[in-house]
């Protein structure tokens, strides 16, 4: 009889002594699997290497670039105003905040002032972008657990928004609409009066929502407790949006650095919570998937708060203030920063004098989210990287750039 004893198992094959098998020891090896760059919880063109010992993920690895298109040299070839519809396709899941962010770094940098009623309309497309995306978020992350449903209702709502949006600009996804000195153009007849009959049928929906997945028993087992990032780490690696405030640190632009109209707005910034304290499943904790998720569901409450407001405060008056045909950008730079849905969107612009940037830098949160990710998929199951990378809630786009 030989010496060994060969198992076979279905695409396995294993050696071990006799001795060894008494005593129940198994040689595995490592194995290297590609995730992505086509995988439907990649959320987009990203890959992960991913280096398993059995159902266990040893490391991941991010590899990026398969969407790069030179934005930010298109940046320093082109006037300002016409970058603005290339600021769209970063996160082109929250484009207007994109033209926000960009317009608002244009102005700091040259001395524009922005009448009132831009700077409201500004935030009412902000946040109704937030809320767009957050939905896409919540559908698609249900979608990487398993629950179908969610996609369908988190969708059907968003296309209330994208209506409103179609009816302002013409548009559904890239907009061009928030530009540098104001709004492109004002807000159609009877906007106002539909955006408050989206909120209140919006407004009980989120619970809704929270009954359907948020506490379901199958996804808190999924996600509670898996990818804890602690708030020294999130902080250590420049996480920011609700990857950071999941981890409990109590950070938001719109509200510790104001721009536009914020000061003037009412708002909460939700954080993670330990598992048991106001109603959360007790296996929640804090920094874990579950809790970047959450933080998004009661951020898109927040906005509907402040959507509330503006349209209370939203004054007349012009939607766009005085530009030059030619804007000659001061020799100097400027560093502006907006909350974004992901977190802080942030555009360097350095001039020299003429109409066409020396230089321009964009600060993208998904990129700087995602750097986490060798860090947390460590010592976790393959299943759970789905998770973790789900609830940092990155897009491609705005990776890659």
């Amino acid at each position: 009889m030989d010496e060994k004893i060969i198992q076979a198992q279905p695409d396995v094959l294993v050696d071990f002594d006799r001795e060894d098998a008494a005593a129940g020891d198994l040689r595995t090896e490592e194995m290297l699997i590609n995730m992505g760059p086509q995988h439907p919880s990649t959320h987009g063109v990203l890959r992960l290497m991913l280096r398993t010992d059995g159902e266990l993920v040893l490391e991941a690895i991010p590899h990026i670039g398969y969407l790069h298109r030179c934005a930010e040299k298109i940046g320093e070839n082109v006037a300002p105003f016409q970058f603005i519809p290339i600021t769209d396709r970063l996160d082109y899941l929250a484009a207007m905040i994109n033209n926000q962010a960009y317009s608002l770094a244009i102005e700091k940098l040259v001395g524009l002032e922005v009448p009132e009623r831009a700077s409201y309309i500004r935030v009412i497309m902000a946040e109704l972008n937030r809320i767009a995306s957050h939905l896409v978020s919540f559908g698609s992350y249900g979608l990487d657990m398993g629950a179908f449903t969610p996609f369908l209702y988190g969708f059907r709502e968003r296309e209330y928004i994208l209506d409103l949006f179609e009816a302002t600009c013409g548009a559904r996804l890239t907009y061009s609409f928030i530009t540098i000195g104001g709004v492109t153009i004002d807000l159609p007849d009877g906007f106002l009066e539909r955006l408050g009959k989206f909120l209140d049928y919006f407004e009980p929906k989120i619970d809704e929502y929270n009954d359907l997945l948020s506490f379901n028993h199958i996804f808190v087992k999924r996600t509670a407790g898996v990818g804890v990032i602690s708030a020294a780490d999130a902080i250590a690696y420049g996480l920011t949006g609700p990857c950071l405030r999941g981890s409990g640190v109590k950070w938001d632009l719109r509200k510790c650095v104001p721009y536009d109209m914020y000061d003037r707005f009412e708002f909460d910034i939700p954080v993670g919570m330990p598992g048991g304290t106001n109603g959360l499943p007790r296996e929640v904790v804090v920094g874990d998937s579950w809790s970047r998720y959450f933080v998004r569901m009661q951020e898109m409450k927040q906005s509907v708060r402040i959507l509330r407001q503006c349209l209370r405060q939203i004054p007349s008056g012009e939607h766009k203030g005085k530009v030059p045909r030619v804007l000659k950008l001061p020799a100097k730079e400027v560093y502006f920063e907006a909350e974004g849905a992901r977190g802080q969107l942030g555009f360097l612009v350095v001039g020299d004098g003429k109409p066409i940037p020396r230089r321009v830098k964009v600060r993208g949160p998904s990129f700087c989210n995602l750097c986490i990710a060798t860090h947390v998929c460590r010592e976790v199951l393959i299943a759970d990287v789905a998770a973790i990378i789900g609830s940092i809630d990155v897009v491609m786009g705005e990776v890659d750039r």
